[in-house]
């Protein structure tokens, strides 16, 4: 957006993170822009490895690196879990944005998985074959699930600091998770996963557990006791709500690029994704994964208006039957 290219032109993304009046109002401006019905806070999913002891930086074109990458055991047990109140400009970026809106739009906290943090931290970069954090996995798994425990720990409470600052739901974001196959996410990461999700639920708030390419691992994410589990747009929505046997709400899952198409692809595509999810109530309508910098911005727009008419058309027709 052309109000967030502003921003950057005077402040690096981890500027924006870290000056919480900052991190506010760039998200106030895209969701009151958009006109969505929630917001997600400002912040990077990486923001815990700092106060863990793994410096990053953000390398032009190559995004996030970590300076030093995890490669040997002794390289965990340095790791620090007790700097979570270092991140506590993203909890106050939260406050902020609830004391702007008070109860007209819900307020999304997030934070990384545990795997998808520790594949950084071990890869260095992002990656294409994940040879590191595999390889890691099979010939170190006590080191491995070390690591998680340890990640688990700073997200604890890193997480309830965002509820008790306003936070109505928190995201966990499993970006790199759709690698493994059934066996290793349910051998490596599952028992983790589920681990960090309880200790989120307790601050009362919803969890929303998302991955991409993950259609193979539905079955296995449902396990974690998340609220709502994201699908991504490699599979029909009403085939993954039924991988998941219909238990949780589901969020999805048109692909983004979608929002480069023409108006009519995509308005009959986004209606396709809402006929899929029919009546049942507990599906929130996303994308299928993040939203690509180069999405032309009218076209969000007329996607989240088009969504809450043909929602609310769809509603009034189903009251009416009854």
């Amino acid at each position: 957006m052309a109000e967030y290219r502003e921003v950057r032109k005077h402040h690096s993304l981890i500027e924006i993170c870290k000056k919480p009046a900052l991190a506010a109002e760039v998200t106030v401006t895209a969701a009151e822009a958009l006109g969505v019905d929630a917001a997600i806070i400002f912040a990077d999913l990486l923001l815990p490895l700092e106060v863990m002891g793994l410096p990053f930086h953000f390398s032009p074109g190559e995004g996030p690196v970590i300076e030093r990458p995890i490669r040997t055991a002794d390289d965990i047990k340095i790791l620090t879990t007790d700097g979570a109140a270092e991140l506590m400009y993203v909890s106050e970026a939260v406050a902020e944005c609830v004391k702007h809106w008070g109860d007209k739009l819900p307020m999304i906290g997030f934070c990384g998985a545990p795997f998808t943090l520790a594949s950084y931290m071990i890869e260095g970069a992002g990656s294409r074959n994940y040879i590191e954090v595999k390889k890691f996995m099979y010939r170190q798994p006590e080191a491995w699930d070390e690591l998680l425990r340890k990640i688990n720990a700073v997200l604890a409470a890193y997480i309830g600091d965002q509820v008790r600052a306003g936070a109505d739901v928190i995201q966990v974001f499993d970006s790199w998770v759709g690698c493994l196959s059934v066996e290793d996410y349910r051998r490596y990461v599952l028992p983790r996963t589920k681990e960090l999700i309880s200790a989120l639920k307790k601050n009362g708030v919803p969890i929303i557990y998302f991955g991409t390419d993950s259609a193979t691992l539905l079955p296995s994410m449902n396990e974690t006791g998340a609220d709502v589990i994201g699908l991504d747009w490699r599979i029909p929505l009403d085939e993954g709500w039924k991988l998941l046997n219909n238990r949780p709400a589901v969020q999805g899952n048109l692909d983004p690029v979608l929002l480069f198409a023409e108006w009519d692809e995509l308005k009959q595509r986004a209606r396709n994704v809402l006929d899929l999810a029919g009546d049942r109530p507990g599906h929130i309508f996303n994308l299928g994964h993040g939203i690509l910098p180069q999405t032309p911005v009218e076209n969000v727009k007329s996607l989240v208006k088009f969504v809450q008419e043909y929602s609310a058309q769809r509603r009034a027709i189903a009251a009416g039957s009854r």
